[in-house]
């Protein structure tokens, strides 16, 4: 059914807000839990969620700081990070953390939440997180308010009880995405379609209506 009425919000008029707008509807996305180390030693955790893939070879993931924040100091003085997969169990420690502690104060030792020695990097990975993704700082880019940070993953460690046959499984991961003002996404349903190889694979469906995947 086609929608007959659309508001138009154009970004350089002063009443629009774009973050929230776009918060809103880029979603769901999800969220880099990046514990890094200060070149004073104290260590940061803080949830970042304009974060994906950046390149498939070599292995690079990014995420955005909005503004200058710990993690992107932090980032910039040690080249070293590592993303947390920020998962159901632990929302109230993801959310908590995006607290503004005072750059001297550890967020994990703040919050009781337990850290680990990553495999060879400095920053400390979470201990109940089923995934970290270690990196080094591959570049950074400026971009108005926002700092885009790339990183070159080096390890990436998995729980055994997240693995299904060698390979991690989305229910057992069970991860938190963010979605528009304080919404978060949990426990999200699953579907499995098989991607398309050839255009001969979708040409006989044509422009046909077809039945959603059953969940």
């Amino acid at each position: 059914m086609p929608f007959e009425h659309r508001t138009v919000f154009r970004t350089a008029d002063e009443d629009v807000d774009a973050y929230r707008l776009m918060t809103a509807v880029v979603v769901p996305r999800p969220i880099a839990w990046v514990s890094t180390v200060s070149a004073d030693g104290v260590v940061n955790l803080a949830p970042h969620s304009f974060y994906t893939v950046a390149c498939a070879n070599p292995p690079i993931v990014q995420f955005t700081s909005v503004g200058a924040k710990d993690t992107l100091r932090n980032v910039q003085d040690t080249r070293e990070f590592v993303v947390n997969l920020a998962h159901a169990p632990l929302l109230h420690a993801v959310n908590d953390s995006s607290a503004p502690f005072p750059p001297d104060a550890g967020e994990a030792d703040e919050l009781g939440i337990a850290m680990e020695p990553s495999e060879v990097v400095a920053p400390p990975r979470v201990r109940d997180s089923p995934v970290s993704i270690e990196c080094r700082l591959h570049s950074s880019l400026l971009l108005g308010d926002s700092t885009v940070v790339l990183g070159a993953v080096q390890v990436i460690t998995v729980a055994d009880d997240v693995l299904v046959g060698g390979h991690p499984e989305y229910a057992l991961l069970d991860p938190l995405t963010r979605l528009g003002k304080d919404e978060w996404g949990l426990h999200a349903d699953v579907t499995s379609l098989t991607r398309p190889r050839r255009p001969e694979d979708v040409r006989e469906a044509g422009c046909q209506p077809r039945q959603p995947p059953s969940r």
